[in-house]
């Protein structure tokens, strides 16, 4: 979503608050001063006047800059179908994924024993290809068409003769009068604070805490390549009375599952369709969904009233287990959720209260307090209460496990940016789980977590940053005497990063890793990690390029660590890594006349403690893995 707000940056002298709040790194009060600024002292001639923003500081300035531009304050033109052809922006892009090891799923296959090695076969040749085409007008129209092909799936042929394994297109329409915004296609829907309804990205706790009072902003496109959290069909939403805005959408879609005896055992969401048991699983189910958000939003208090009802052709009955018995089961689902947003002072409460249907009639709610004492400073306290029993399909909320039941817990965090050149952000919080757990043969479980980052820029070509994190939740843990225990599982890492740019055509960056991994009193393992990288642009040339080295030494998987790896344009990669070896990336940038853009990354991942890469279909002989990616993009 940041990329795509990046290639296509607001005018700062025409943005509205509801462009400013996609920006995650930017506060409501910081989203108002902007506002403000811009009405009082009339349109902007340069982004250094938003040092005179109130609260401005120098890394939101830094953020804001790839987001923002200087334009006239009269610039959006009227919506006619010449200007829809003149000022349109239109792009294509194409990207493919080039193997350079061969896997066991691709592998021949011994004479004489087919059946033998079918179910570990893959259908497809082992090439990822995807295609996209957008077409913008101004922010009021978006149009979008993709294709994708993952690696192992056949391409015209067998059960794709039509091509592709995936297809998705999607329109948006925004403010045409009395309307709102209007989807047709894919699309995707997110309100309040996700107990209903939340089909966004996040990035978690870890993110500013401006984010986390941030309630979901209805419809949206769907342009991601993820196979399964999406909706199909339309939806709309109308302004009445200026304040209000209410929203309708229905969605129609065939979804991946296991089926049993017309039973629906688990539901499938990674998309792959490359092995016989995936092709069995391949739209077996239809679901059915119908929704309805109201929302009023006032100047000193925002609230919503959401209603989700969906229904499946069969019967959702995962195979029971203690972690799983109050799972979501049968075919019809309805929730329920109000959420409100009020502001005092300095103070900003907010929060949702959801419930499901009738036959459990179970809820969720969390609650938020804010206090913001000056601009860049702000104290939260988050409680949240999550019945065991509470269901609900499409809800993603604030919260430690990936389901929104089965919780009860308290948060407190602190972020600062008091001193210019200093940013701090802490929290800590504390967990409760009422019922069994995933890999947890125990009720009543406790844990705990807490986060100290502060990160510091003596110049401003020079940036650091520390972070430490301590968990501690409970987790199965069998001894020598085969007897299952459940104890505190402790994990502690501390991370370093350090940024510096000589020339604003040259930047390098260093980060080193550790994190420990426990056992209450039994075992302990250590991971160690460093990297570095180096990027250089050649504005002459039109060229950037980067090569970037980790380096990293854990004892087994619980000491794993994860780094950052960019990727292609919309793409990106959080690599987990364990055992010992490294990892070499490298990727090169050309633009021609800002029409042309060629992207290529080359990776190369050595292991020095194991003579096979993966299990399974995706086996790799030898202790080197080799990717290759290429991405070419027309704009025009």
């Amino acid at each position: 979503n940041l990329s795509e707000l990046a290639e296509h940056p607001f005018n700062i002298n025409t943005v509205t608050k509801e462009e400013l709040e996609q920006l995650p790194f930017l506060s409501d009060k910081m989203v108002e001063n902007i506002l403000y600024y811009v009405y009082k002292y009339g349109p902007l001639v340069s982004l250094n006047e938003l040092w005179g923003v109130e609260g401005m500081d120098k890394q939101t300035q830094t953020f804001l800059k790839d987001f923002v531009y200087v334009g006239n304050s009269v610039e959006k033109r009227a919506f006619s179908w010449k200007n829809l052809w003149k000022y349109n922006k239109q792009e294509v892009w194409m990207r493919t994924d080039i193997p350079l090891n061969e896997k066991a799923g691709y592998a021949d296959i011994p004479l004489g024993e087919e059946e033998k090695f079918a179910s570990k076969r893959y259908y497809g040749d082992p090439y990822y290809l995807n295609l996209r085409y957008k077409y913008q007008f101004q922010q009021k129209i978006y149009v979008s068409l993709a294709a994708e092909k993952d690696a192992g799936e056949p391409f015209f042929s067998l059960y794709n003769r039509k091509g592709f394994d995936f297809y998705n297109a999607s329109v948006q329409l925004n403010d045409f009068g009395k309307l709102h915004t209007l989807v047709l296609g894919n699309y995707k829907a997110s309100f309040g604070y996700g107990l209903v309804m939340n089909m966004g990205f996040s990035m978690g706790k870890y993110t500013s805490f401006s984010t986390l009072n941030r309630a979901g902003k209805g419809l949206s496109k769907y342009t991601s390549m993820n196979e399964a959290n999406y909706l199909q069909g339309a939806g709309a939403s109308w302004k009445w009375k200026n304040r209000w805005l209410l929203t309708g959408f229905v969605s129609f879609r065939n979804q991946d599952a296991t089926v049993d005896n017309e039973c629906i055992t688990t539901l499938k969401t990674d998309g792959y369709h490359r092995l016989k048991k995936d092709i069995e699983k391949k739209n077996t189910v239809f679901n059915t969904l119908v929704g309805s958000n109201l929302t009023y939003d006032g100047k000193y208090f925002e609230g919503g009233f959401t209603a989700v009802y969906n229904v499946f052709n069969k019967v959702l009955n995962p195979v029971e287990r203690l972690y799983n018995r109050y799972y979501p089961r049968g075919r019809y689902f309805y929730n329920v959720g109000v959420n409100y947003k009020w502001y005092r002072g300095k103070f900003v409460f907010s929060g949702e209260t959801a419930g499901d249907k009738d036959k459990q009639g179970k809820i969720a709610t969390l609650n938020q307090l804010t206090y913001s004492p000056i601009v860049n400073t702000s104290l939260i306290v988050i409680n949240r209460y999550y019945d065991k029993k509470y269901q609900s399909l499409y809800a993603n909320g604030f919260g430690e496990n990936s389901r929104l039941q089965n919780e009860m817990g308290l948060f407190i965090g602190l972020e600062t940016s008091l001193l210019s050149r200093i940013k701090l952000l802490c929290y800590g919080e504390f967990f409760y789980f009422p019922w069994y757990r995933y890999l947890v043969d125990k009720k009543k479980t406790i844990g705990m977590e807490g986060v100290f980052q502060a990160s510091y820029s003596p110049l401003n070509s020079l940036d650091m940053l520390i972070k430490y994190s301590y968990k501690n939740k409970a987790k199965n843990y069998q001894d020598t005497e085969e007897s299952k225990l459940v104890l505190p599982n402790i994990r502690q890492r501390l991370h370093y990063q350090l940024t510096y740019s000589p020339l604003s055509v040259l930047r390098w960056k260093t980060v080193v890793e550790y994190v420990r991994s426990e056992v209450w009193k039994r075992e302990a393992s250590n991971g160690w990690a460093l990297g570095s990288s180096v990027k250089v642009d050649i504005p002459r040339l039109s060229l950037r390029t980067s090569l970037s080295g980790i380096w990293f030494h854990t004892q087994d998987y619980a000491s794993r660590v994860y780094m950052y790896e960019k990727g292609l344009l919309y793409a990106f990669s959080m690599m987990s890594l364990y055992g010992r070896g490294e990892r070499w990336t490298w990727t090169m940038d050309y633009n021609w006349k800002k029409r042309l853009t060629f992207q290529v990354k080359w990776g190369w991942t050595h292991y020095r403690d194991r003579s096979t890469i993966s299990s399974g279909a995706e086996e790799i002989q030898g202790n080197n893995k080799y990717d290759l990616q290429f991405q070419i993009r027309l704009k025009w």
